[in-house]
């Protein structure tokens, strides 16, 4: 009896624009298998004719019956090899039709049965695609854009010189920026209503952890407005000097500095401030 194939390993995933590598060498399975007992009374459709009916399906543009044959297969036949493949082809076709939480839920499945298997770079990247495709504009909740990083995340963490890494990171860089920019959104809010604390909390937030995105050079003005107008000069000389020495060309650096001279000011690190230090050991990219 010839060996079971290869785990099937889906490629050129970045596009999801083609069932050809899903499907390769996949229908080439149907004599894969223990021959069946002659006097057992089967009832269920065996394990390859279900896998080869969710490929064909799959390859013919039917994803949502690909995708619920898949699943039948997990269910009849769980733990299976035939199973560990249908899991992550139905999370595949969910995802192509739009199901995300669908999607998400069969990857993740298999992320907890097969964590060390190869495909499992491949889960956690249907994971992070389902929650970008779901991110909301930055006025509203990002829950989802936080899921979506997580994802990406943990794939670069576990899988480093994975094929979907380097669309991943692409991808995290995106998300940090809509992230900071939800920050920024609500410490202005705050702000305009003359909450200094509350606002200063927002911006800090954008400086300490999301320094590398675009709305760094804005997070550090909105520091120096609300700091001097607390009368918290120092902290409001440093910020502005940080914006000076990283973003000397920034309009936003042009803006601080007249507001401090019209007190009689001038930008003036502070090396002690939490804003210096977080700028310790800045490098703009």
């Amino acid at each position: 009896m010839s060996p079971c194939p290869a785990p099937l390993r889906p490629r050129r995933l970045a596009g999801f624009s083609t069932f050809a590598a899903i499907v390769a060498g996949g229908l080439a399975v149907a004599s894969c298998g223990s021959k069946p007992d002659p006097g057992a009374v089967i009832d269920d459709p065996p394990a390859e004719q279900l896998y080869n009916q969710g490929l064909g399906l799959m390859q013919a543009g039917g994803l949502a019956d690909a995708a619920k044959k898949f699943e039948q297969l997990d269910r009849l036949y769980p733990y299976s090899e035939y199973s560990r493949k249908a899991l992550v082809n139905s999370a595949f076709a969910y995802y192509s039709n739009g199901k995300y939480q669908e999607a998400i839920n069969s990857a993740r499945r298999f992320l907890t049965l097969y964590p060390g298997s190869p495909d499992a770079a491949y889960a956690l990247y249907i994971i992070g695609q389902s929650y970008y495709r779901q991110i909301p504009d930055v006025t509203r909740d990002q829950e989802l854009t936080g899921k979506a990083l997580d994802a990406y995340q943990e794939l670069v963490n576990r899988f480093p010189d994975s094929e979907y890494s380097d669309d991943a990171r692409a991808k995290m860089a995106t998300i940090r920026d809509q992230l900071a920019g939800k920050e920024m959104e609500i410490g202005r809010y705050y702000l305009a209503r003359h909450d200094y604390i509350a606002a200063i909390n927002r911006f800090r937030d954008v400086v300490t952890n999301y320094q590398t995105t675009r709305q760094t050079e804005e997070a550090l003005a909105r520091l120096v407005e609300a700091y001097y107008a607390l009368g918290v000069i120092p902290e409001a000389q440093t910020a502005a000097a940080v914006l000076g020495h990283n973003f000397p060309d920034s309009s936003w650096y042009k803006n601080s500095y007249e507001l401090l001279k019209t007190g009689g000011y001038s930008p003036v690190e502070n090396t002690g401030s939490w804003i210096s230090q977080a700028f310790k050991n800045f490098k703009l990219l």
